[in-house]
């Protein structure tokens, strides 16, 4: 499925970003299910995300044939914006061929929505991508982590852990939002979503 590649790459065509929190104590958070998603990816096409640069960690590697850089901004998640637009001018990739993938909310744990494009829905870590961008035209790749319980506040919640149970689903769904994000540079969008829109 993945081709796999370690060496320097020039003309990166595609963007996959996953969002998060840097901190080490924000790592196995619901906030942090797209850093998540895209450190599972980096394990299968056997690269590290080691590389300091554009406002990130990240890496250069081949997907469906096309060259690729896989990032975790380290901005934090209200401005993530910041690192894939540095990343998106240097390398002139548009919106279209950035894929960023981040929690949800409004999905249970286990499921995944794949939008070609749209607005921030709430989200902070888009809103900041979609103004500092100036387009809302991103591929994105939505992983449930849970609706808030009533009793919660939102922030609370999205920087809780996930329970032993639902990081068994989160791991299941990181895997199929893998082959999605092979699917989508492969030019298959359509296919992603028949197969893992819930």
């Amino acid at each position: 499925m993945f081709f796999r590649k370690k060496e320097n790459l020039s003309g990166v065509e595609y963007i996959v970003a996953g969002l998060g929190n840097p901190d080490r104590k924000y790592e196995n958070t619901r906030h942090n299910a797209g850093f998540i998603t895209i450190d599972t990816l980096a394990d299968k096409l056997d690269i590290r995300l080691d590389r300091i640069k554009y406002k990130s960690l990240c890496n250069t590697t081949v997907i469906a044939d096309k060259k690729v850089l896989l990032m975790k901004p380290s901005t934090y998640m209200n401005l993530s914006g910041q690192a894939i637009v540095e990343a998106m001018n240097f390398f002139k990739v548009p919106p279209e061929k950035v894929i960023v993938i981040f929690d949800d909310i409004s999905l249970d744990v286990g499921k995944m929505r794949i939008r070609r494009k749209g607005s921030d829905g709430g989200h902070n870590g888009m809103k900041n991508i979609i103004y500092l961008s100036g387009s809302d035209q991103f591929p994105r790749i939505k992983i449930g982590v849970g609706h808030k319980p009533e009793q919660w506040d939102l922030a609370d919640w999205v920087l809780s852990n996930f329970t032993q149970n639902e990081k068994k689903l989160l791991d299941e769904t990181a895997n199929n939002a893998c082959d999605a994000v092979e699917k989508i540079i492969a030019g298959s969008i359509d296919k992603a979503m028949n197969l893992y829109n819930s």
